[in-house]
């Protein structure tokens, strides 16, 4: 008699991550360009967009983690929370970036992250529409692309004189934070918007040199803090804290232009 051949049991690693990319990505990728609808989650006088594809992508996310790890926690920006406390919690965006989705432009991106005890432990963006996976574990971070995996390494030696600083709108700051934001963009080089998740990896990758948000959940960050630390990078709240829990959050590429960074976010 043949015995049956073992089926490995599940781990929690980059392979598992890229399995739930590829399941949230076919999702996605079904209403991406076609003019999908859009309801507004946010309520009177304000505008938070969220898609069928929202939807299906966090759902076939949780149904594969639910699978492999009944056990662990699930935290997403559209179904919300189960299994609070547990050793293992998943934190998922389905698509950041649901407006740049919206507008047919891929700069939204899946988010994946898992975070183990207080530690951010690993992280992934899958854009798919472009084909580029990023991952990271803290100690190291990588981009997949066309079957090629390339590593990924923060620019080091870029003092804020010379930085290009990104941010998803300047519309995000108000009032004494606006003011905190203008320091640092009139110390910078340059400064971009729009990106959503993407900047943050196009800083992992040596692109960009500094982020600067506020308003952000969990879900927009935990997944990506990670990939910028693998990368070399460096990612707090604006008062030095991890960043893994959201906030106003500050992500430079070196820990001497995150100081930079701080001295003026701080005034």
């Amino acid at each position: 008699m043949t015995a049956s051949p073992t089926v490995p049991a599940p781990s929690r690693d980059f392979a598992f991550l890229a399995a739930l990319a590829e399941a949230a990505g076919a999702e996605a990728l079904a209403h991406f360009r076609v003019g999908v609808a859009a309801d507004n989650k946010a309520g009177p006088g304000a505008y938070d967009p969220v898609t069928a594809a929202d939807r299906g992508a966090e759902a076939a996310i949780r149904r594969l983690i639910e699978e492999a790890f009944p056990a662990d926690g699930i935290i997403g920006e559209e179904f919300g929370a189960v299994r609070g406390g547990a050793e293992h919690t998943w934190i998922i965006d389905p698509i950041d970036g649901t407006r740049a989705f919206l507008a047919g432009l891929p700069l939204w991106g899946t988010l994946i992250g898992l975070v183990t005890g207080d530690r951010a432990a690993l992280g992934l963006m899958a854009q798919p529409y472009i084909g580029e996976v990023f991952l990271g574990d803290g100690r190291s971070a990588e981009l997949r692309r066309g079957g090629t995996i390339t590593p990924l390494r923060s620019r080091q030696d870029r003092a804020l004189g010379e930085a290009l600083v990104m941010s998803t709108s300047p519309h995000l700051f108000q009032g004494e934070e606006a003011a905190a934001f203008a320091r640092v963009v009139a110390a910078s080089r340059d400064v971009r918007y729009g990106a959503d998740c993407y900047a943050y990896c196009m800083l992992a990758a040596g692109q960009v040199d500094l982020v600067v948000e506020t308003g952000l959940k969990t879900y927009d960050i935990a997944a990506l803090v990670p990939i910028i630390e693998g990368a070399g990078g460096v990612v707090t709240t604006w008062d030095g804290a991890p960043a893994k829990d959201g906030g106003r959050i500050v992500a430079a590429g070196s820990r001497a232009l995150h100081d930079e960074a701080m001295a003026l976010l701080r005034g």
